[in-house]
């Protein structure tokens, strides 16, 4: 799940990472900085949201009538790099803020405020869903300060998976349903259904589509190596698990294979060669016209293209996701359990005004109320009390599995970034889950034609394909990804220089001559290597130590 510089990452439907930004210069003097009546908080999200609502929804009016609170959104569909770079540099900030991978720099700029004694005092709600993992949300060992609060599930349960291999139903099905557990198992599907089916719908069909814009390049192309080769995604690094010694995962022999196998598809003709040009736009139209056979993704980047094909009537269209891997010597990561992700989250800067209401509205998107409104909506129109149990109708349901724009229309999760939230599993005071997710749940929001393809495979849910939790230990360090960098060190200059490297020597690796594949992979790794790679690999390990220390997760 990077998106780091994911992921992972993670998300999961319509749940978008979100910050707001800034509030009060002087925290001493927070007591006396609580007005009442309504006020408005600038907010700004290195994320996109394509749901955003302009708090103009149902929920989300219900959220303002209850806090006096008006978010106005700004959502950055480049990952926040330049406009918080900028923000750093001309110390002019919003309210609150989400800015995934660059806390660091506004740390470093003085931009955000300690929220600790924000917390203690105005905050029970983020005290009491943080419980055990408060401990998660300091800074560094040096500085144990509150900057960021973390957005992930707390004690979250996946009965999905996030990401993997994606198959059209109608290619299993036609093919008998075969086994679909490595690369060639994969590669084979595509191209026997292909052959058979050189069109779709009028439009040529296409076999394997990977993104490559700009920062999604490691949600489709460069991160599903780890899963493919045995290992779990850390951003850029792959960890050891014996040692922590941190090494830039592509610089791995076992991923040299992977991406060999990219190049292999694309020498077939089964790669489709839009893959390193194509817009994020262009990728979900083409995916949504139901062309696409392959993909290798994020639930959560190509969800709204799996709507789609839902709501235009074309559910063997949609896509299947297996615990693809290399070879069978490896095992798909998919469901490793991090323990809780401090990190990425949302922050209040010193511009914000009053910070006291800032951490009020936040703790009020933590609180039961609020939690249950971000998932179930408001009782009497999105669902009904039975017996004191909350219950949505069919018809609710069906809203919420084939309309594409129901958050943003109902106002249900599109504020759930900006706070934490309980994960699936989790009980409320009366014994029934914040979340509407269960298992039963997800199965009912299966189509007819999915439910098939799982019944054909002997399972019920894709997780049930997939290794388990207790195959693998819970890694202690969380996940790499959402590790603050130090801003302006040599490692985050040399974290970039190979970025810059990997997204232009990936693809051209992966496009070159099978004769020519070894050349410029060698190319690639002295490239890296030029760089700074193996030094940036050591001073990174120490930060994995670090975190460790400090979450005495060992």
């Amino acid at each position: 799940m990077n998106k780091h510089w994911k992921r992972g990452m993670f998300l999961t439907s319509v749940v978008l990472v979100a910050g707001i930004l800034g509030c009060s210069k002087d925290t001493a003097n927070l007591e006396d900085e609580d007005p009442e009546g309504e006020i408005t908080l600038n907010y700004f999200s290195a994320d996109m949201h394509s749901q955003w609502d302009n708090m103009d929804s149902p929920v989300s009016q219900k959220v303002k009538e209850e806090t006096g609170v008006t978010i106005n959104g700004e959502f950055d569909v480049n990952g926040g790099d330049q406009k918080i770079s900028l923000m750093a540099a001309s110390g002019d900030y919003p309210d609150l803020i989400t800015p995934k991978g660059n806390a660091g720099t506004l740390v470093d700029a003085g931009a955000l405020i300690d929220l600790t004694d924000l917390i203690e005092e105005h905050a029970p709600n983020l005290k009491k869903i943080y419980g055990d993992y408060f401990d998660r949300l300091k800074w560094s060992n040096e500085d144990e300060s509150i900057y960021i609060l973390p957005t992930s599930e707390v004690d979250h349960t996946y009965w999905e998976p996030g990401t993997g291999f994606l198959l059209q139903h109608d290619v299993v099905k036609e093919l008998g349903y075969p086994e679909i557990r490595t690369v060639d198992d994969f590669e084979n599907a595509i191209r026997e259904y292909k052959e058979n089916n050189p069109t779709i719908d009028g439009q040529p069909t296409v076999g394997l589509s990977l993104l490559a814009d700009d920062w999604r390049i490691m949600i489709s192309t460069t991160n599903p190596a780890f899963f493919a080769t045995g290992a779990p995604d850390d951003g850029e690094f792959y960890i050891d698990p014996d040692t922590y010694e941190a090494k830039f995962h592509y610089r791995r022999a076992e991923e040299k294979e992977y991406f060999r196998w990219l190049n292999h598809m694309n020498d077939e003709g089964l790669l489709d060669p839009e893959s390193f040009v194509q817009k994020y736009d262009q990728y979900l139209a083409k995916i949504s016209s139901g062309r696409v056979l392959g993909l290798i993704d994020a639930d959560w980047q190509i969800g709204e293209a799996q709507r789609s094909l839902r709501e235009a009537g074309k559910p063997e269209r949609m896509h299947g996701m297996y615990p693809v891997t290399l070879t069978e010597e490896f095992k798909h990561h998919n469901f490793q359990d991090t323990g809780y992700l401090g990190g990425w989250g949302i922050g209040i800067t010193v511009d914000c005004e009053n910070p006291v209401r800032a951490i009020k509205f936040l703790d009020y998107l933590a609180s039961e109320e609020g939690q249950i409104l971000q998932n179930w909506g408001i009782e009497g129109e999105h669902y009904t009390l039975e017996d004191g149990k909350r219950v949505i109708s069919d018809e609710q349901m069906e809203e919420r599995n084939n309309n594409a724009n129901h958050s943003k229309q109902t106002g249900i999760g599109v504020l759930r970034g900006l706070a934490p939230v309980y994960g699936n599993g989790v009980e409320d005071s009366t014994g029934q889950t914040f979340t509407i997710a269960s298992p039963e749940q997800i199965k009912d929001s299966y189509t007819d034609v999915e439910k098939e393809v799982l019944d054909a495979y002997g399972a019920e849910l894709w997780k049930d394909i997939y290794p388990q939790e207790d195959e693998f230990p819970v890694k202690p360090w969380g996940a790499a990804y959402n590790m603050a960098v130090p801003a302006g060190s040599n490692l985050e200059l040399v974290m970039q220089r190979c970025l810059d490297i990997m997204k232009r020597k990936v693809p051209e690796a992966i496009l070159a001559s099978p004769e020519d594949y070894d050349k410029v992979w060698d190319e690639f790794q002295d490239e890296l290597l030029a760089a700074g790679a193996e030094e940036a690999e050591q001073e990174y390990t120490e930060l994995i130590k670090n975190r460790i220390e400090l979450w005495g997760a060992e």
